[in-house]
């Protein structure tokens, strides 16, 4: 963590101390707004979580450790890897903490449980990674800074089609509702552009280890390319071995931009060359504001940002707008507020909510080149999608 933020971490405490710790923080709530971060700090997906705690972080340490010209107490609750632990995480922060608003969650699932905890408490929650379809829904309290699942996949679908000159996909992903919704969204794209299914597998979700057997289906299907919805270490595994098993000189390797971000492409290195992802933003991109943000970030933390980072960064900027907005830092103007944001100039291209409090952004194919800095997802071209 950098200079100004104030951080709070939220663990579970005897009652008394969590008494003595709410008094301590009623004594400084007329200066301060408390925003709850819920991020994975531990489990499978604590290297994301950690790209978003530093993109929200960065964004404080540019403004003086303030939103709308107040000072932030950030009080940060692990996500974890199980959807009752981050639900918890998100209930303790309302109810305990006394946030004027949470930001994060990774999981889609974590984010479906949560949108009526929101909901009922009349917090705005904005997410910061999960793509749930289901999650946005126009309520002023549920608002996405990320993409939706559908909208990666339907914009993929048409490149794909593009891309294969009209041929097959196979397509593989794991068995939970991100893993679907890609899926699921991809397939109808791609058969509205042209192209067919040659086959379509599922896997246990984060707990994958292996995938020789698909392989073989996708060679006895003859499909011109492979769509994978994966992240993670899953991701990682994937890659590595669609690389050992000879398909690569073939088939060409599709995926959602998680399946080479962040630490995902550091750990594959090279085994990632060639594989195309579709995704709303790369630290490649060409213009003032990124340059700026990737040097900052840099300098920051001594790594390179992620998708993960932006769409934080971003959540930090549409509460800096929303706060700056709101006369009272009471929960429900600060969601009336969010629906008056308009634009957020972001490293990732000016974006702004659409009636349904998701990005309207433009989607980007990318491919993993080698660069003299290692390997990078070089962006090919903008992409459209049909997906919200």
């Amino acid at each position: 963590m950098t200079g100004s933020v104030h951080r709070q971490l939220l663990v579970l405490a005897p009652v008394s101390a969590l008494a003595l710790s709410l008094t301590a923080c009623a004594s400084t709530s007329e200066s301060k707004v408390s925003i709850g971060l819920v991020v994975p700090t531990s489990g499978v997906h604590k290297s994301i979580g950690t790209d978003m705690a530093r993109g929200f972080d960065l964004y404080l340490d540019q403004h003086g450790g303030k939103l709308g010209g107040r000072l932030i107490d950030v009080v940060e609750a692990d996500e974890g890897d199980r959807t009752e632990i981050g639900v918890a995480a998100v209930t303790r922060l309302i109810q305990d903490d006394e946030v004027q608003a949470v930001v994060g969650v990774v999981s889609s699932e974590t984010a479906l449980a949560a949108k009526d905890v929101a909901k009922n408490s009349e917090t705005p929650l904005i997410v910061t990674g999960a793509g749930a379809d289901g999650f946005a829904d126009g309520s002023d309290y549920l608002w996405r800074t990320s993409s939706t699942n559908a909208g990666l996949g339907s914009a993929l679908g048409k490149a794909v089609a593009q891309g294969t000159d009209r041929g097959s996909a196979y397509v593989i992903g794991s068995d939970d509702a991100a893993g679907h919704e890609f899926s699921d969204s991809f397939m109808i794209s791609l058969e509205a552009s042209g192209s067919n299914v040659a086959g379509q597998s599922y896997t246990p979700a984060g707990v994958t280890e292996e995938w020789s057997g698909l392989f073989e289906k996708v060679e006895e299907s003859g499909a011109d390319a492979i769509f994978a919805a994966y992240a993670g270490k899953e991701a990682e595994a994937f890659v590595k071995q669609y690389r050992e098993s000879g398909l690569a000189r073939s088939t060409r390797l599709y995926g959602p931009g998680f399946l080479t971000e962040g630490d995902v492409l550091s750990a594959l290195g090279g085994a990632a060359s060639g594989v195309r992802t579709a995704l709303h933003y790369s630290d490649t991109m060409d213009s003032l504001m990124n340059d700026a943000f990737v040097k900052d970030y840099r300098k920051a933390y001594d790594a390179t940002p992620t998708v993960y980072s932006v769409q934080a960064y971003d959540a930090a900027a549409a509460l800096d707008k929303a706060l700056g907005l709101s006369d009272d830092v009471d929960r429900n103007e600060i969601a009336d507020s969010l629906g008056s944001v308009g634009t957020i100039v972001s490293p990732r291209g000016n974006w702004s909510f659409d009636p349904n409090h998701n990005p309207d952004q433009p989607y980007f194919l990318r491919v993993v080149r080698g660069t003299a800095d290692g390997p990078r997802n070089m962006v090919l071209q903008e992409i459209t999608s049909t997906g919200s």
